[in-house]
């Protein structure tokens, strides 16, 4: 697919981007090249590959969880402006 000039002002305009009059042509041929590599992957076959969830087989390291922390919930609620029933209570912003 081949961008003209026009296609990308109206891309950068939309992006909210500015560019240079002289780099409109560069600009034109870098994205016309990024669509022609999507358009090749679109009709690259997958059939029988299976999706990942992510390329590497490894497993996270997660540590354990222990409390670090004791409950000092009633100790702010006591500073908040409204609480109820151990919430707090903020005005409605929404009808």
């Amino acid at each position: 697919m081949s961008l003209s000039a026009s296609d990308v002002k109206k891309i950068a305009h939309l992006a909210r981007l500015g560019i240079d009059e002289q780099q409109i042509e560069h600009y034109a041929k870098d994205l016309s090249s990024m669509l022609d590599l999507m358009t090749q992957m679109g009709q690259t076959n997958t059939d029988g590959v299976v999706p990942m969830a992510h390329p590497l087989d490894q497993m996270q390291r997660l540590r354990d969880d222990v409390v670090s922390e004791t409950d000092q919930r009633d100790h702010f609620q006591t500073i908040a402006p409204q609480t109820e029933a151990g919430l707090y209570l903020v005005p409605k912003v929404i009808d």
